[in-house]
């Protein structure tokens, strides 16, 4: 099987948020309501069952339809309709159902996709939308002649349409039914299209009425488009159809992906063929169907200029890197590997490198430090992706710090290499939500906020959009997000709001003239932050009593690990007064270690200051050998410093010991 990418997608609308407290509201807006019930039985429809599902039967202007039901219907009711023969690989259908999915389709005969069809077809979508409450938003699916129906109405249709699957479509009328090129043609076919159309065969060979004329429309609107095609087909030849709509389509900027083969079966000519991979079709239309928009005009991300530095980067020079860093949410399977694979598709001719470097747990203060070791130092990043305000509240990183190291990681980044683009995403928390509730922006975010307006960066308020959503009745935390680490639909929810920026920022074509430029490094928000963040050596303790380097550190204290964490080189002390010493230069010290059930405190002084104390022993330590970065201080004057580290006798009421598990000493120059 050859095999040529790139995708698509759909509502894409721009639109500047506001990020101050209070929460300013957007205006004009009118929130559409969705009910999770099942609402088919105003159909008036005879059942059935197809596949383990219960399948509507009715009739509509006269014409026989049916609508699949899956048994638990996803949050706003997202539906597929089938064009034509809704029997051909309908397997797609069938995971798709599973998934919770409706499927509809009309049978309004040999009408080809005429004007007429598309009319029915109009009176079909507003009646399904409204009787049976399906969303406003549907994912076409298209076999053979059912192109003509699909694309036709996508064309006058945009807004409603997130992505279109197509099986072998016809997209010129005069390579079937005509039959004026390499295919078979069928002579009463033609006749009954020219009848349909109401036009002459000299006015048919001429006419711009077909899907190939109209593909400019479905590019703008950024949908998504899959077809599976034979090259063996002699009856819509694909070289005639699919492989003129991938040329245009990509040259128009949009996004396509056409999976070919020689399959098709001698007795059908080559036009019907076993399905490789029904899940990779259902995926598609899975993750490219969205929720439906609130308001016209209204989106959580602001955009701030532009991403061209890594669209020429990644359409000229055809190589790209990409790098994700954050805490569990972009650690964990979902987004991550679904924004991954947008890029791959939407540069089907680009080698991407992928940076995956989430870790549970951490925030902006350890990602200010880990920077340089765990990203920076792949190789130069183009695009970057940044979370951090779930853990920065979980973690009680105060305001100051919240600033201080969100800034810290994109003027560091950013002082590595001044072109590189830069994206900020605040994700979801119940306390968001009820921030968001009472009027007022999480204070997290607003300071995350602060950063990426003062340095330019795009930012996706996905915290914001999860409590819109809510509000509107798409769906329901505990039933469907379900947790802050969100379940496949909350996956999906995120990407779906990452798609609408990259979709903005990468639509069109770029022109001849445009260059990479390298982005402004205005003056610091804070002057102590953490903008020269490293990792130093644990080796260099110095004055060393009682503290040993453990090369394949796994505490047996009963708590759990986390990734990275574990069997791996620490400084280790755990009995009262093991100490060091630690001479370094900068302007902030702290530490990175695992605090877990034996965790102990600390005492320490800088510079023979007076002494201070820290108990490690965090909300989490009880059953989990937790990351956690403590700055024991982060305000000192550039220059040469000492530490002087010593475990307490006291500890935590809960702690089992007075341990010190030393992963990284972190130095801010």
């Amino acid at each position: 099987m050859s095999i040529r990418f790139v995708v698509l997608f759909s509502l894409c609308i721009s639109i500047s948020m506001a990020a101050a407290v209070p929460r300013q509201q957007a205006a004009g807006r009118d929130d559409v309501q969705f009910v999770s019930h099942d609402t088919l039985a105003g159909l008036n429809a005879k059942l059935s069952s197809w596949q383990g599902f219960t399948r509507y039967h009715f009739a509509f202007k006269g014409y026989d339809c049916f609508i699949t039901a899956p048994h638990q219907p996803l949050p706003s009711r997202p539906w597929v309709w089938r064009a034509k023969f809704p029997g051909y690989h309908d397997e797609i259908d069938v995971i798709l159902v599973e998934k919770g999915f409706h499927v509809a389709h009309i049978n309004l005969g040999a009408m080809l996709g005429s004007p007429k069809a598309r009319n029915l077809w109009d009176e079909f979508y507003e009646y399904v939308t409204e009787t049976a409450q399906l969303s406003p938003v549907v994912a076409l699916e298209a076999v053979s002649r059912g192109g003509l129906y699909a694309y036709n109405w996508a064309a006058n249709n945009p807004e409603k349409v997130a992505c279109i699957y197509a099986d072998t479509p016809v997209l010129d009328f005069k390579s079937w039914p005509g039959g004026k090129g390499k295919g078979m043609g069928s002579p009463a076919d033609w006749q009954n299209l020219l009848n349909q159309y109401g036009i002459t065969e000299a006015e048919a060979l001429v006419s711009k009425d077909i899907p190939l004329e109209k593909l400019e429309i479905l590019a703008k609107a950024n949908i998504p488009i899959l077809h599976v095609v034979s090259t063996n087909d002699t009856v819509v030849p694909p070289e005639e159809n699919t492989l003129i709509l991938e040329k245009k389509y990509r040259a128009l900027g949009g996004r396509v992906t056409v999976l070919a083969n020689q399959n098709g079966t001698e007795k059908s000519h080559g036009h019907h063929f076993p399905l490789d991979d029904p899940k990779r079709c259902a995926n598609f239309i899975l993750e490219n169907t969205p929720l439906p928009p609130l308001a016209d005009g209204l989106q959580w991300y602001q955009l701030r200029g532009d991403l061209k530095n890594s669209f020429i980067k990644f359409s000229r020079e055809k190589t790209g890197r990409v790098a994700f860093m954050g805490g569990s949410i972009t650690q964990m399977s979902g987004w991550r590997e679904m924004a991954a694979r947008y890029l791959q598709e939407r540069f089907p001719d680009t080698t991407f490198d992928f940076v995956y470097a989430g870790i549970a747990s951490t925030g902006s203060t350890p990602g200010a430090f880990r920077l340089e070791h765990d990203v920076l130092s792949k190789g130069t990043v183009d695009l970057f992706f940044e979370e951090a305000a779930v853990n920065d509240l979980h973690n009680g990183r105060s305001p100051v710090e919240q600033i201080r190291a969100m800034e810290g990681i994109v003027r560091h980044a950013r002082t590595v290499n001044p072109k590189m683009d830069f994206i900020q995403m605040h994700f979801a928390e119940p306390r968001h939500t009820t921030d968001y509730s009472n009027g007022k922006t999480p204070e997290v975010i607003a300071n995350h906020e602060k950063v990426a307006a003062h340095y330019g960066n795009p930012s996706i308020n996905l915290a914001e959009e999860v409590h819109d959503r809510m509000k509107a009745g798409q769906f329901k935390w505990d039933n469907d997000f379900v947790n802050l680490h969100p379940s496949p639909f909350g996956q999906r929810l995120y990407y779906w709001s990452i798609k609408r920026l990259l979709d903005k920022a990468y639509s069109g074509v770029l022109n001849e003239d445009e260059a990479m430029t390298d982005h402004p490094l205005p003056n610091k928000l804070d002057p102590q932050c953490y903008s020269k963040g490293k990792f130093a050596d644990i080796a260099c303790a110095v004055a060393v009593k009682g503290f040993r380097i453990d090369p394949k550190c796994r505490p047996k204290n009963g708590g759990t690990f986390r990734d990275s964490f574990v069997d791996v080189p620490m400084l280790v002390g755990d009995r009262p007064g093991d100490s060091f010493g630690y001479a370094f230069s900068g302007r902030g010290i702290g530490l990175f270690v695992i605090a877990g059930p034996d965790a102990g405190i600390i005492e320490y002084t800088l510079d023979n200051e007076p002494k201070r104390q820290i108990d490690l022993f965090t909300p989490w330590s009880g059953r989990l050998n937790i990351p956690w970065a403590y700055m024991l201080d982060a305000d000192l004057k550039p220059g040469d410093h000492r530490l002087q580290l010593t475990l307490s006798d006291k500890k935590n009421t809960n702690s089992k010991g007075h341990a010190l598990r030393i992963r990284n000493i972190l130095v801010n120059e």
